[in-house]
């Protein structure tokens, strides 16, 4: 719980810059309405105010610039009005109302606008600052990136991966630690341990310590802050004594009267209000606010989004996979071209960068051709996904390489909570073509958490791109496309694939086509008047259907053909139709265990258009853990027998 304060004489304020005190009496007055406003049911969602935190806003967004960034929690109404100043705007997000800073789509929590974000998940924004600081680094100039979080915040693990990161790349991030001693309704002492400005000493941050109570001297503080991080380019916490007045969210304070009441004496701004100073722009603001809620409340409600509209079928084409070669080196030449080719690319990841390369050497010798494009990470999954997403939120391209598509559990939140919902939840004013790239599967005897194959876990996540890379298609047909993409991306590369070649000839009797996409389905079709089954799947099992379509015709007289989507969300059936006609039955394979996988989302998305053949069957792992046993492994996983097999079975 945060110290007493001293009382102090209210006058001080009056020296404080006009602009200054007007932005904090702007937030109070705001803040002030919008509870008004939510007791008479006028607005739509939860409440976060800042109500005698006022003064960490009002001066922050004093001492920044254009340029600048900052990134906010759930208690960001303040911080919006410190930096922009448009409590109109602020109230019609919160009514709903088309003209609010975000549509009316994101609500209390995330605002967006020239440099200002929020969002209301605890700890997955520092990363994200972060990213926007290396964004600023990398650009040149003075601009800083800072980050407002919460005492309760310093629970999550994703913070602790942050300051590592901007310690260590000396990252112009400035962390504001608004200590109110609650976490919502839990006391401080009750949950966190040691010294909170210990925690970023421990990573050589230089912090500082201030209070809103004092806000000459916070004024101060945040001079000298700012103006060292301008010159030095490196990263400061400031721990910033405060204490909110009001319920965490509308009226949900079980705190005691006895424990606020001395806090509301003392609180500056309402020591000012009582002694009848600033009288002038306190009726000013006041007016302000209230022709603000006016405005607000004569404004049209929100419109929902657009949804994606379905793609008509596009004609299928010959295709051609171009000389042989093995699918890793097509990667890395693939990503070694990118990066000659736009400036704005970077690679991150953990052990990428040369002599080592990559745990499956992707990205050999790419550093050394790009120094600092090519960076060597902590082990961060949490982080580094975040720290991409702020750097593509700031106009650069980032490629995240995950070491293994097991540890992508660790950066869910990263991917689901803030890089897939900017550009919805900010109504369409911001982009994040962050890209992550990551080896899947089993198959090596690496065991249960190297082994996995979990991309079902990402698909259906609105705003997020999900492909399996595939040998009937090249690395540089999906990077080349993801670069004209403005949203994140996940892309599977199955760890088998590596070594396999592109540009073999394929089986006879058979020609390649692709479907008319930037992220084009492969078909393998036959020439022949009879097609028995449609063998169906995606990335590393594509080989197995290859070669069972081959060993169905010359060993049992039937004629499959192979289809392969190179995009598994979002995944339009209608493409799918044409190709599934010609074949009475259908095998639908992955590696991944099948209860609500890719396959039962395919089959049930199918019989809903009408486009399932009679006959339908789904392979996959069982559901178990992947062995390290590499007998008991093969045994486990799809296999060319396997599918042939089940193939026979449908054909019968």
């Amino acid at each position: 719980m945060s110290a007493r304060p001293e009382f102090i004489d209210p006058t001080e304020l009056l020296q404080l810059p006009t602009e200054a005190l007007e932005r904090a009496l702007l937030a109070r007055f705001t803040e002030e309405k919008l509870l008004e406003l939510f007791a008479q049911g006028a607005l739509f969602g939860t409440v976060h105010t800042c109500i005698g935190q006022e003064f960490s806003g009002a001066l922050l967004g004093r001492h920044l610039r254009a340029g600048d960034t900052l990134f906010s929690n759930h208690r960001c109404h303040g911080h919006f009005l410190g930096l922009h100043r448009d409590a109109e705007a602020l109230i019609a997000e919160l009514m709903g109302r088309a003209t609010g800073v975000s549509g009316g789509i994101g609500g209390s929590q995330h605002l967006c606008r020239e440099g200002f974000h929020s969002n209301g998940i605890q700890g997955g924004i520092v990363p994200v600052a972060a990213g926007q600081a290396l964004a600023h680094k990398l650009s040149g100039g003075q601009a800083i990136a800072a980050v407002c979080i919460g005492d309760g915040t310093l629970g999550e693990g994703a913070v602790y991966e942050a300051f590592n990161l901007a310690a260590k790349w000396a990252l112009p991030l400035l962390v504001v630690l608004e200590d109110n001693g609650y976490a919502q309704s839990t006391a401080q002492g009750e949950t966190l341990a040691g010294s909170i400005p210990a925690r970023a000493q421990a990573f050589g941050i230089e912090t500082a310590e201030a209070d809103t109570w004092h806000p000459l001297q916070l004024d101060a503080t945040l001079e000298q802050l700012v103006s060292a991080m301008r010159r030095d380019r490196r990263p400061r916490f400031l721990h910033l004594r405060t204490f909110r007045l009001k319920a965490h969210s509308k009226g949900d304070d079980n705190r005691p009267r006895e424990l606020v009441a001395p806090f509301e004496a003392l609180d500056p701004l309402n020591q000012l209000l009582a002694s009848g100073a600033a009288s002038e722009a306190v009726a000013r603001t006041r007016a302000e606010v209230q022709q603000a809620a006016d405005a607000a409340a004569q404004a049209p409600l929100a419109q929902p989004l657009p949804l994606p509209e379905a793609q008509p079928a596009q004609p299928w084409q010959p295709a051609a996979l171009g000389s042989p070669r093995r699918l890793l080196g097509a990667l890395n030449e693939t990503l070694g071209s990118l990066l000659d080719e736009d400036p704005r690319l970077l690679l991150i990841g953990e052990d990428i960068e040369s002599p080592y390369g990559g745990a499956f050497k992707v990205s050999k010798d790419l550093s050394q051709r790009h120094p600092g494009r090519v960076r060597n990470t902590p082990i961060s999954e949490a982080g580094i996904v975040g720290l991409g997403a702020g750097l593509a939120l700031q106009g650069w391209r980032p490629v995240v390489e995950i070491m293994f598509g097991d540890f992508l559990g660790l950066a869910f939140d990263a991917l689901l909570n803030h890089a897939a919902k900017f550009r919805a939840m900010y109504y369409q004013q911001a982009r994040c073509p962050l890209i992550v790239r990551t080896p899947m599967g089993g198959g090596r005897g690496y065991g249960p958490t190297h082994s996995q194959s979990i991309e079902k876990h990402f698909l259906g996540m609105p705003g997020l791109r999900v492909l399996a890379l595939n040998p009937l298609t090249t690395p540089e047909q999906l990077y080349g496309a993801l670069l004209q993409q403005d949203d994140p991306a996940l892309v599977i590369e199955n760890k088998l694939l590596y070594g396999d070649m592109l540009g073999t000839a394929l089986p006879e009797g058979f020609e390649l086509l692709h479907g008319g996409s930037p992220f084009p389905c492969a078909w393998l079709r036959p020439r022949a008047a009879r097609v028995d089954i449609t063998l169906l799947g995606y990335g590393g099992v594509t080989p197995l259907l290859l070669q069972a379509a081959e060993r169905l015709f010359v060993e049992h007289d039937r004629i499959a053909q192979v289809l392969v989507p190179l995009q598994l969300y979002p995944f339009e059936p209608a493409q799918l139709v044409a190709p599934l006609a010609q074949a009475p039955a259908l095998l639908v394979v992955e590696e991944g265990q099948g209860f609500a996988g890719f396959g039962a989302e395919l089959i049930a998305q199918l019989a809903q258009i009408g486009g399932l053949p009679a006959r339908c069957r789904r392979l996959h792992a069982p559901s178990t853990c992947i062995p390290a046993s590499g007998p008991l492994e093969k045994a486990l996983l799809p296999s060319t027998a396997s599918v042939l097999a089940a193939a026979r079975e449908l054909c019968a």
